[in-house]
């Protein structure tokens, strides 16, 4: 928990403001010492584990922190109520960490204090899958709850996305590698994609999970199947160029607003053009293949052994689209093994008609073709 606090039934639950405190000698009251304690806890923490384990990474959350947190620890939202107004403020609560330089935080799904309705905790498990921290957790005093806790339909929605959150791993991992080398936060405002963009500047409702996907969360009630007459969609502002609906291919280009399905067991999940997005199921890499609009972009994969420091490596995949169709080269870097036994590309936004792998033709018979490690696959087909 990180920061002094007394177990009181109300007002405020630190230690008094007026608390005086050594501060290195300086001197100053509880004001300045209430997060400054968490901080300094948390680094300690982190030494410590350091010294004790100098080949394995430390992992610590921390309710508590000061500027610098980042450096030592993650953190989640704290006592959070259960209601729609609390889900709704957790994606400006991690949007805001991300950009003040915490790139790891999330909330207890469903809310810490009161007791989510199915709907509201189905809801807040499909938003926490694409934030880093992933955890459904409560008070001691309100009902137990748990996914399996609601019944069907709902377990199997939300073990839906359980599993597409393990899919999508190799994504996060590559994230956590982009920030640790640029400072990114792997959570990202609308607004990141086109800063220009005065329309984007107050969204609150949807997010980017790094530059490739744009989520858009259901945060109200009733937002659900039409049989039971009630609304099944939601309106989104798109930045510019072209989208993808990540479930059904749909596509978006050269419009500023649109009203996506948002039925019971999905939120509308865009994905970027332009993107190759890497996702995993055992041992197999599947790259999902997004065309751009125009000419070259590039994507990338990282991937090391998942703790410690030693070998990593990183795949960079390079999309250029032609008058003549679709072509992806593949280039290595780093010392650590490939890890996947397998390697399908899946391409969206294109009727494929031909394939070369390498040079040599294959055969097509659907959007999804085993290829394993290539250096260059061209696809010739039409875009639609």
């Amino acid at each position: 928990m990180n920061e002094p606090a007394v177990f009181i039934l109300w007002g405020d639950r630190s230690l008094p403001k007026v608390t005086q405190h050594m501060m290195e000698g300086r001197g100053g009251d509880h004001r300045e010492a209430h997060n400054v304690y968490g901080l300094l806890q948390a680094e300690a923490a982190y030494e410590s584990l350091c010294n004790y384990r100098p080949d394995q990474r430390p992992f610590i959350v921390s309710r508590a922190g000061w500027a610098g947190l980042q450096r030592y620890a993650w953190t989640w939202t704290g006592d959070i109520e259960c209601t729609w107004e609390a889900l709704r403020q957790t994606i400006a609560t991690v949007v805001g960490l991300g950009l003040s330089g915490i790139p790891y935080s999330g909330p207890d799904i469903g809310g810490f204090q009161g007791n989510p309705s199915a709907e509201l905790y189905l809801r807040w498990f499909q938003v926490s899958t694409f934030l880093t921290f992933y955890r459904s957790h409560c008070s001691n005093n309100v009902e137990y709850r748990a996914p399996w806790t609601y019944g069907e339909p709902y377990l199997s929605m939300i073990r839906d996305f359980l599993h597409l959150r393990y899919r999508l791993l190799p994504y996060f991992y590559t994230l956590s590698w982009e920030a640790t080398q640029k400072g990114y936060p792997p959570v990202r405002p609308v607004f990141w994609l086109d800063s220009s963009d005065s329309r984007l500047w107050d969204v609150e409702d949807a997010f980017c999970l790094g530059d490739a996907l744009m989520v858009c969360p259901v945060l109200e009630d009733g937002v659900r199947e039409a049989k039971l007459s009630r609304r099944e969609s939601r309106e989104i502002i798109l930045p510019k160029g072209r989208w993808y609906n990540f479930w059904n291919d749909a596509v978006y280009e050269k419009v500023q607003q649109v009203n996506i399905d948002a039925h019971l067991e999905q939120i509308p999940l865009l994905v970027r053009a332009g993107t190759v997005l890497p996702m995993e199921e055992g041992d197999k890499l599947i790259l999902h293949i997004y065309p751009p609009v125009e000419g070259a972009s590039e994507s990338f994969l990282y991937s090391d052994a998942k703790d410690g420091y030693g070998d990593s490596r990183i795949d960079k995949f390079r999309l250029l689209r032609d008058e003549n169709g679709l072509e992806i080269t593949w280039e290595e870097e780093g010392n650590y093994p490939f890890s996947y036994g397998n390697v399908e590309v899946h391409l969206h936004g294109m009727k494929l008609q031909q394939v070369w792998v390498d040079g040599n033709e294959v055969s097509v018979e659907s959007q999804q073709i085993e290829v394993g490690r290539f250096q260059k696959v061209r696809f010739q087909g039409e875009i639609v």
